[in-house]
């Protein structure tokens, strides 16, 4: 979700205006992929770089999702909709921390759309982490390193229970992956637009899926 600061910019008003005017684009998003029939959204939302942001930008924008999580999670509710999280859930704030949990735990039995966050998260990261973990069960005596395969590392993976992504979407026209799901989105298609994330609406979104369907994919073969 690219480009809330040089939307703000544009219009001369403080980085934190993007940060919210991109909030509201959350919404389009669950909106369209609810009503295409998406299964799972991930939302690229802050990744370990991040922290490199001053603080009071990091501040700023830890309170507009504890916020989000406060004022949407019966709204995630009534709309059947399941929270979920990937990323490396020791570094955030307390509060986000234990709003995240309650979200999760309250929406649980929720089918009609997985909307998972990518909080604190970067691929480079996952991969390390996932690699400690099954050198630690190797070294336990839990698991033969012969036996360790792609199914055995991707079940380390903070993307467990999640399928791979079939498309990424790419805002504000960058061209470059950003350390996302790495491992997860070999094959995955991708889609760039040059709109910024808070001036990506609902039909941005289908007009993204409607493109996604029109290619072939060939998984390498």
């Amino acid at each position: 979700m690219d480009g809330n600061g040089r939307w703000a910019a544009a219009r001369r008003l403080p980085k934190i205006a993007g940060h919210r005017a991109g909030a509201r684009s959350v919404e389009q998003a669950i909106a369209a992929a609810k009503e295409l029939g998406v299964k799972i959204l991930t939302l690229y939302t802050f990744s370990t770089e991040n922290w490199k942001r001053p603080k009071s930008e990091v501040s700023a924008l830890f309170k507009i999702l504890e916020d989000y999580l406060a004022r949407e999670e019966r709204r995630l509710n009534e709309n059947n909709i399941r929270f979920s999280m990937v990323g490396d859930r020791a570094g955030l704030p307390d509060a986000v921390r234990a709003g995240v949990e309650r979200v999760e735990k309250s929406t649980a039995a929720n089918t009609a759309l997985t909307l998972n966050l990518a909080l604190n998260y970067g691929g480079r990261l996952e991969i390390v982490h996932a690699a400690r973990e099954i050198a630690k069960e190797a070294a336990a005596g839990g698991i033969d390193p012969q036996n360790i395969d792609e199914a055995v590392f991707a079940g380390h993976l903070y993307t467990a229970h999640l399928p791979d992504p079939d498309l990424v979407i790419r805002t504000s026209g960058e061209y470059r992956v950003s350390n996302f799901l790495l491992w997860q989105m070999a094959y995955a298609e991708l889609y760039v637009t040059k709109k910024f994330w808070p001036d990506f609406k609902k039909a941005d979104f289908k007009k993204a899926v409607m493109e996604y369907q029109r290619r072939e994919r060939r998984f390498g073969g």
